[in-house]
């Protein structure tokens, strides 16, 4: 059979009460076994199995859901009215055969079988979901069986799985062969992925008939397995579900009344939600709809109309613009941008919103009621993160947001590389998908914190550089500070791979802020945090040095980069055992290296000035040489953002900035201002005046080229406006000097 079709589901129940079997042997997880009751509490469908697993090398979550029409529940629930031994027979979930499967009810044949492309064609359909509607959904039921089994005959053919699929065959073949022999004269039922079929019944008729083991999973690793509520959003194959039936609504109409009548709510249900989004939708209309309906239904051959031919009808009658998109059912898959917005509302409308509910004795994991006993009612909640009790709901909350729980939302707060911020709010909501996520969320741990903790330690085995300081900011505001083991190698190595200087050197802000000051999180000091910044400074040196380019605008977040390895070294070096003596080895060599860009080489020479309380070269000379009118700003830029007190208060450094950017031509003063501008941001409005101040002094109001730089330092002015209105005021004076009206 097929996963979660309302005709195979009908099939099994019929065969079950028809032949009131010893065994009914179902394609399921087997160490759900001992649970079979809990399974068939009194449910509202759909629900699933979810299975978390997480060990020292890999975590892993899937699901194993259960609608209505699904032949696996029929087959429990008509098995446990004829009094038939149930049975779950596939592998247990977490187990390495389904490593790479989020989805067990996925459909195998559509990973193998090149068959069902060739039956499209034949029939004339777009895909493996038409396909099956035109043999199965729609035809009569007559003959079930054999089409079933001739069709999945033919997607296996000679079709050799890979080892996983292997694996799980042989396994379920051990439970069929020792419930044959269990049974006597008895019938046994197999309910299965009908990809499997051809395999199983090769398998069954030799080999071990004792019952199988089940799998227990390794003595370090964390396995828990519960009930969840689902959702038809979350069955749907356009909302990615991998098992394939798309339109879950339309399905369970097709199960409870026929098609016909699914037919016919299908059309209402569109009609209603466009209507509820005011879009037009006349009687004339589904008139038209219907007809057509029914026209595409009798030419395809089919009895009533399928879902294809009511979807071709609604879109032929509703929109009246030219689709540029192929139509969603003509696709497998999530639905692609460019859709017409009333194709988006039929999918969804097909859908349905249906969710599920579990019986309230149902078992939960610790963490849900460790959650619900603290979480309270929905709201808006203000923190004052200066409060221990406040502080300590923050953690609860923030705890929440990392595992993703719904309706916990965060609206204002501390942020990485921001001020100082001791106020929160957060906004509480009630959602059906809470319960869900926090049963999920189980897998990670038994209460808030554990949780958490193993939510961050994931995220950072697949984060890139740019997300690492958010996650270790993340880490922090769980009161989380310390990570260990595995966790901390994958930190410092995720750090010793990074590529990118400026992306390093945020990071490295970030982390040095958390441990010098953050006393708020108790991350000051902090051993992980320390790792970090030991492989940072280290990687980041090693990126600067072999950084190299022509002149070209100043790279900020490089510059930021070397201001951060400085107060690294500055600050936790002796600390951490941080190599100051080679980093001085690499600024000296960058600074002198004319083929790094000039905003490295000033920021180099800064770092060893900073560092040092003087220079290796004589920075007056450096200076000269760099002052070239292209690259000149750049230059200084770097070397301001790195040694800005010291340049303020070197005897003669501002003289001799004063005297080059005097002796520039009014054109290639021009050319330099914007950057020279850029550079002397660095300086804050005081020590800017400081700067204006002594300048205006030594010249004692005499005029020259700086006099444009000191104005531009004390109006808020952008540079290119400046130099526009000074380009103006030389192409104005050439022209009177051309006509005569002024002398030369």
């Amino acid at each position: 059979m097929r996963h979660h079709s309302p005709a195979c589901a009908r099939l099994v129940s019929d065969t079950i009460h028809s032949v009131r079997p010893a065994y009914v042997l179902v394609e399921g997880p087997a160490d759900m076994n001992h649970r079979m009751d809990e399974l068939l509490l009194g449910h509202e469908l759909p629900i699933a199995v979810h299975t978390s697993y997480r060990d020292s090398e890999r975590r892993h979550g899937s699901w194993t859901p259960l609608c209505d029409y699904s032949p696996e529940w029929t087959a429990l629930t008509a098995g446990r009215d004829v009094g038939s031994e149930l049975r779950f027979i596939d592998l247990p979930a977490w187990h390495p055969a389904l490593a790479d499967v989020r989805n067990r009810y996925a459909d195998a044949e559509a990973r193998y079988s090149e068959v069902t492309g060739r039956l499209c064609r034949t029939f004339a359909v777009d895909n493996v979901d038409a396909l099956w509607d035109h043999l199965f959904e729609i035809e009569p039921a007559d003959g079930l069986a054999e089409r079933l089994a001739t069709y999945f005959d033919l997607v296996r053919g000679d079709t050799r799985p890979g080892p996983d699929d292997m694996a799980r065959e042989a396994y379920m073949a051990q439970w069929i062969r020792a419930a044959v022999a269990d049974a006597g004269d008895r019938p046994v039922v197999v309910v299965t992925g009908g990809f499997h079929r051809p395999a199983l019944v090769r398998l069954a008729e030799q080999g071990d008939r004792s019952w199988p083991e089940v799998p227990r999973p390794p003595a370090d690793a964390v396995v828990g397995s519960y009930l969840v509520p689902y959702s038809f959003r979350r069955l749907d194959a356009f909302d990615g579900y991998q098992s394939g039936m798309p339109s879950p609504g339309y399905y369970q109409h097709l199960w409870e009344s026929g098609p016909a009548d699914a037919a016919r709510r299908l059309t209402e249900a569109v009609t209603a939600r466009l209507r509820a989004r005011r879009q037009p939708v006349s009687t004339a209309d589904l008139i038209a709809a219907r007809a057509t309906a029914d026209g595409l239904a009798l030419m395809r051959g089919h009895p009533r109309p399928a879902r294809v031919d009511v979807l071709d009808g609604l879109a032929g009658a509703l929109v009246s613009e030219a689709i540029e998109a192929p139509l969603p059912w003509a696709t497998r898959g999530p639905l692609q941008a460019g859709n017409h917005p009333v194709i988006v509302e039929m999918i969804a409308a097909l859908s349905g919103d249906r969710v599920g509910r579990l019986h309230h004795s149902t078992p939960l994991p610790p963490l849900v009621r460790a959650v619900l006993a603290v979480l309270g009612g929905p709201g808006e909640e203000r923190l004052d993160l200066g409060k221990e009790t406040d502080r300590d709901r923050s953690r609860l909350l923030h705890r929440l947001r990392v595992l993703r729980i719904p309706g916990v939302v965060r609206a204002s707060g501390p942020r990485p590389a921001g001020g100082t911020e001791l106020v929160e709010r957060w906004t509480l909501t009630e959602s059906d998908d809470r319960l869900p996520a926090l049963i999920e969320a189980g897998g990670y741990g038994v209460d808030p914190q554990e949780a958490a903790a193993a939510a961050l330690a994931e995220r950072i085995m697949g984060a890139d550089l740019d997300q690492l300081a958010d996650v270790l900011f993340d880490a922090a505001l769980c009161g989380i500070g310390e990570l260990a083991g595995r966790v901390l190698d994958d930190l410092a190595r995720a750090v010793g791979a990074a590529a990118d200087l400026g992306t390093l050197g945020r990071t490295l802000t970030v982390v040095l802020a958390m441990w010098r000051h953050d006393g708020l999180f108790h991350t000051s000091g902090s051993t992980t945090l320390g790792t970090v910044l030991q492989a940072a400074t280290r990687r980041a040196l090693w990126l600067a040095e072999g950084v190299r380019g022509g002149p070209a605008p100043a790279d900020l977040r490089r510059i930021d980069a070397m201001t951060a390895v400085r107060d690294a070294l500055r600050h936790a070096g002796p600390s951490l055992g941080l190599d100051t003596h080679a980093a001085l080895g690499v600024a000296d060599r960058l600074a002198a290296c004319q083929e790094a860009p000039p905003d490295l080489r000033g920021a180099s020479l800064g770092l060893g000035w900073s560092l040092r309380g003087t220079t290796a070269a004589d920075p007056a000379r450096a200076l000269r040489g760099a002052f070239v009118p292209a690259s000149a700003g750049d230059w200084l830029a770097g070397l301001f953002a790195l040694a800005r007190e010291e340049v303020l208060h070197a005897a003669g450094m501002l003289e001799l900035l004063d005297e080059l950017v005097g002796g520039l031509t009014d054109h290639d003063f021009l050319v330099a201002l914007p950057a020279l501008r850029q550079a002397f941001g660095f300086f804050p409005p005081r020590e800017r005046h400081l700067i204006a101040t002594r300048l205006v002094e030594r010249r004692a109001g005499g005029a020259s080229g700086s006099d444009l730089m000191r104005l531009d330092m004390r109006l808020d002015t952008a540079p290119e406006l400046v130099a526009a209105g000074r380009a103006l005021d030389e192409r104005v004076e050439a022209a009177l000097r051309r006509e005569g009206l002024i002398a030369s």
